[in-house]
């Protein structure tokens, strides 16, 4: 039997990877990683008005010399190649003007941050997600955010477009219409570039757009109406249709045929978010919580209709038919920061070593870097290790992990971190252990919410760097959660789990359940509840709730 490849691209906050997927034994046969030029260089971003925007051309160079690099590597002929799926951050839109073209690759644009794919971790539209939410609640009709969890997000689509169009009108005038991250970059591959026969993604539309079947697709002319007339006239140059992952966009155009090496016969199915598909590459099912763990978490489940029935499971990203496996439910959560909140501590520290240590004139350049590179390397290591060896009876304060708002459970954006108790005996290592038990207790919140809503979890799935990197971190939030966590083997997961929406679209499989069993990822590791420390850490907990309870009741909404 001649054999057949397919190709999983996954796009995340600093990097874009690719795998080539044997689509019959699941074996990875070739990977690659491309790190974006310009997001490394700061560009169009400023952390402190919470504004973080990315070049297209980060994504569109990134996607030429990974998918290039594992077809050389392969060594596998063009025609083996059968389908191409691609799965990215979001909500992360982009401005079109009426030639599909990104305005940010105009010249008139080329240097404009609000002509950029704003990226899932702006926040700069604060101000119209909160008008979203107070219409959405009075406005007299139907509450389009229902389905999303009763609370539309800063993050997310509609907010972002409104924020950017009265921010910027020569961007607003230009703008034919505006893309998910997913769907752009599926879209440059199709050999059709009709705007308006392009199928969208389902799970970007569902989770962040406020689609829903019952509502005929999109909000009402009406309700977006009385928020912007802008955004009514945008509705009419988006979509009423969507589509899931395992669906046939198109197929590969000549020119990125040439481009990449492959043939016009690919398939390139239709787009998705990267924990979507992470959680297809970790063999979701029923009662079973998926946790990709990165930056920040998307927390993923599936469930079937007849389970839920009308039940909404409310304060989440959304429950959507379709967006993780077809004809099932998809339920999203997540926190805004994860990864990042260990990132920013370690930035913090890091202050005096750049600024004095690494410039200091008793050191030469060689010696800098190499000293840097070590620094680097072992940074977060040693922390790990120090707080991991810190007495039970030692005072460890209590900190929040809302260093970038607080996406689930209740969305809400303005909700900013603390820390208390600290004493003259808290050093790194006990701070540290603070913000690693944060970063759990956020994850212990989406639990309880999912099971107080009457979600059933039975079994807890890590992926990611965080999830394959840190034993200190997994091992807390088994006793956090009180709950064994299986950690998926593969270094890719949403990008393998793109590779199998892809092997479906192709014709390989006959769907997504079927390919996730046989090319899904095994699992290479369990941490299982310590029960003498199951006590320690509720107590802990309790007081991370008291704090968390503070801050956005007593100072937030003062």
């Amino acid at each position: 039997m001649k054999k057949s490849y397919v190709i999983g691209l996954d796009y995340g906050t600093d990097s874009v990877r690719a795998v080539l997927l044997d689509a019959h034994s699941g074996e990875e046969i070739a990977t690659d990683v491309s790190y974006y030029e310009r997001w490394k260089q700061g560009l169009y971003c400023e952390a402190t008005k919470n504004q973080f925007r990315q070049h297209p051309l980060d994504h569109i160079q990134g996607l030429e010399k990974t998918i290039k690099t594992v077809v050389t590597q392969s060594g596998v002929e063009a025609d083996a190649i059968k389908g191409i799926c691609i799965d990215t951050t979001g909500s992360s839109p982009l401005p079109l003007d009426s030639q599909g073209t990104p305005l940010a690759l105009l010249d008139e644009f080329k240097d404009n941050p609000n002509a950029m794919m704003v990226l899932w971790k702006d926040h700069t539209a604060i101000k119209e997600a909160n008008e979203i939410n107070e219409l959405a609640r009075n406005w007299g009709g139907v509450d389009f955010t229902s389905f999303e969890g009763g609370i539309y997000s800063s993050e997310w689509f509609w907010a972002k477009i409104l924020h950017i169009a009265r921010e910027d009108q020569k961007v607003k005038s230009a703008a034919y219409t505006w893309m998910e991250h997913c769907d752009y970059m599926t879209y440059m591959l199709c050999e059709d570039q009709d705007l308006d026969r392009f199928k969208r993604s389902r799970c970007a539309a569902g989770h962040k757009a406020m689609w829903h079947e019952s509502w005929g697709g999109l909000p009402a002319d009406d309700f977006l109406n009385q928020l912007d007339p802008y955004l009514t006239k945008l509705k009419a140059q988006l979509y009423r249709d969507t589509f899931t992952s395992d669906q046939v966009a198109g197929h590969l155009n000549s020119k990125w045929a040439e481009k990449l090496g492959l043939s016009t016969q690919t398939v390139i199915a239709v787009g998705t978010f990267d924990a979507h598909a992470g959680a297809v590459g970790a063999k979701i099912e029923n009662n079973t919580l998926v946790r990709v763990m990165g930056t920040s978490t998307c927390d993923i489940m599936v469930a079937d209709n007849k389970v839920l029935q009308d039940q909404l499971v409310k304060g989440i990203c959304g429950q959507v038919d379709g967006s993780v496996i077809p004809n099932m439910i998809g339920l999203e959560a997540g926190q805004s920061a994860f990864g990042d909140v260990l990132a920013w501590f370690k930035d913090v520290l890091s202050w005096p070593l750049h600024n004095l240590v690494y410039n200091a004139k008793t050191i030469d350049q060689t010696t800098a870097q190499a000293l840097k590179k070590e620094v680097e390397d072992s940074f977060i290591l040693k922390l790990s290790e120090q707080a991991e060896n810190i007495p039970l009876e030692d005072s460890i304060p209590t900190a929040l992990d809302w260093v970038n708002g607080r996406r689930t459970p209740d969305a809400n954006q303005e909700l900013k971190a603390a820390v208390m108790g600290l004493n003259l005996g808290s050093k790194a290592p006990h701070i540290f252990k603070a913000l690693v038990n944060a970063i759990c207790f956020g994850a212990k919140k989406i639990v309880e919410r999912f099971e107080e809503q009457g979600v059933k979890i039975d079994t807890v799935i890590g992926i990611g760097g965080v999830a394959r990197k840190s034993p200190l971190i997994m091992q807390t939030l088994a006793n956090v959660l009180n709950k064994p966590i299986k950690i998926a083997a593969s270094d890719q997961a949403p990008a393998l789990g793109a590779a199998i929406y892809a092997a479906v679209a192709a014709g390989i499989y006959p769907d997504v359940i079927s390919a996730s069993k046989e090319l899904g990822s095994p699992f290479e590791a369990e941490y299982h509840p310590e029960k003498d420390q199951i006590q320690y850490y509720q107590e802990h907990m309790d007081s991370y709730s008291m704090l968390a309870n503070f801050i956005e009741h007593e100072v937030t909404n003062k």
